[in-house]
C-alpha cells in the first residue's frame, strides 16, 4: 500500500479515537482502515496503537509518530497548494529564448508590459542565434523565426513579417532605383552570410512565379543588424524582414523597392516542449504576445516605398 495514504489513515484513526469513526470519515471499510494501520506498523516494526475491545490509545512511539505524520501531511498540503498556484496563477521565473534583434527590439518592450500586468513573474531572456534544445537548456519557450523543423515541439503562430528590399534615400539618389529583381545585379547588395543561400535572393513575381537573382556586394555579415545599419548609412541594399526595418522605413531612413516582387513571408512562432499541463506563466505570456502582435503587427505599419 501507499505509505503516505496509510499515514493519512493512521492520523484519522488517532484523531477519531476509533477505527469505525475513521472508516466512516474516509469512506472506507473498517477492515481496510485496519489493514492500512497494520501494514504501517509492520513496515516500521513497531506498534503505534494499543487496541482493546472498548477503546484504543496511541503508544508512546505512536504519539511521536502522529506528530511527525501531521507535520509531513501539512507540508504535503502546502506543497500541493503551491504547485497548483504555479499552474493556475502566473508566477515564478519564465525562461525565454529568442534571436537577438527580435528579442531586444520586440520582446523586451513586451516583457516590460507583461510583468506590469503579472508582477509575480520574473523573466530570464536569453538572446542567441542557432539551434536551442529547449528541454536540455531549461527554456519554458522560444520565439522561433522562419520555418519550423522540430516536429516534437508545440508551436503557436504569433505573427508574420514580410521580407523587403530596401536602401537609404541617399543610395537611391546616387545609384538609381531597381525596377525588377534582375536590376539588382547592378547594385551593391549587402549579404547576410547566416542565411543560406547567402548570395541568392528569391522573389515571387506578379504572376505568382518564382525568380532567383544572384547578388554581389562589398559587405557580408552574419549579423543582420550590421547590414541594416550599413544600409541606413548608404552603403547598399538589404533584404531583411520588416520586424527589423519597419521603423526605419516609417522614419524615412530606409525606402523599399521591388514591392511587386516580395520575397517569402517570415513566420513567427512561440514554441514550447509540452502541450499538456502548460503552466500559467507560459500560457499567459504566449496569449499576451499574440494579442500584442495581432491582427497586424506594428512593424508592418509603414508606407514608404519607391514604386516603379
Amino acid at each position: 500500500m501507499d505509505k503516505l495514504n496509510s499515514m493519512q489513515v493512521f492520523t484519522k484513526v488517532a484523531k477519531a479515537g476509533s477505527f469505525a469513526s475513521a472508516a466512516k470519515e474516509l469512506g472506507l471499510s473498517r477492515a481496510m482502515v485496519t489493514k492500512h494501520v497494520m501494514q504501517l506498523e509492520n513496515s516500521l516494526g513497531i506498534r503505534l496503537i494499543n487496541r482493546t475491545t472498548r477503546n484504543l490509545s496511541l503508544t508512546e512511539v505512536g504519539v511521536v509518530y502522529l506528530e511527525r505524520c501531521l507535520q509531513i501531511l501539512d507540508e504535503m498540503e502546502e506543497m500541493e497548494i503551491a504547485v497548483t498556484r504555479l499552474q493556475t496563477e502566473p508566477r515564478g521565473t519564465l525562461k525565454v529564448n529568442a534571436a537577438p534583434f527580435f528579442g531586444a527590439y520586440h520582446l523586451a518592450p513586451a516583457i516590460s508590459a507583461y510583468t506590469s500586468a503579472y508582477p509575480d513573474v520574473n523573466v530570464e531572456l536569453i538572446l542567441q542565434t542557432g539551434h536551442v534544445d529547449l528541454i536540455e537548456e531549461g527554456f519554458d519557450l522560444a520565439i522561433h523565426l522562419d520555418e519550423l523543423r522540430d516536429s516534437s515541439l508545440i508551436a503557436r503562430k504569433l505573427a508574420s513579417s514580410k521580407r523587403v528590399v530596401c536602401g537609404s534615400p541617399g543610395y537611391f539618389s546616387r545609384h538609381g532605383i531597381p525596377q525588377t529583381p534582375e536590376d539588382l545585379r547592378k547594385h551593391n547588395c549587402l549579404i547576410n552570410s547566416s542565411m543560406p543561400p547567402r548570395d541568392q535572393w528569391q522573389f515571387t513575381t506578379p504572376s505568382g512565379g518564382l525568380t532567383t537573382v544572384k547578388v554581389t556586394g562589398n559587405l557580408q555579415s552574419n549579423v543582420a543588424d550590421a547590414l541594416r545599419l550599413a544600409a541606413i548609412h548608404g552603403l547598399g541594399l538589404v533584404l531583411l524582414p520588416t520586424y527589423m526595418v519597419g521603423q526605419d522605413i516609417s522614419k524615412g531612413r530606409l525606402q523599399t523597392v521591388l514591392t511587386n516582387y516580395l520575397p517569402a513571408v517570415l513566420e513567427i512562432h512561440a514554441v514550447y516542449p509540452h502541450r499538456k499541463h502548460l503552466s500559467a506563466k507560459v500560457r499567459t505570456f504566449i496569449d499576451f504576445l499574440y494579442e500584442r502582435f495581432q491582427p497586424k503587427p506594428y512593424w508592418e505599419d509603414w508606407n514608404n516605398s519607391l514604386e516603379p
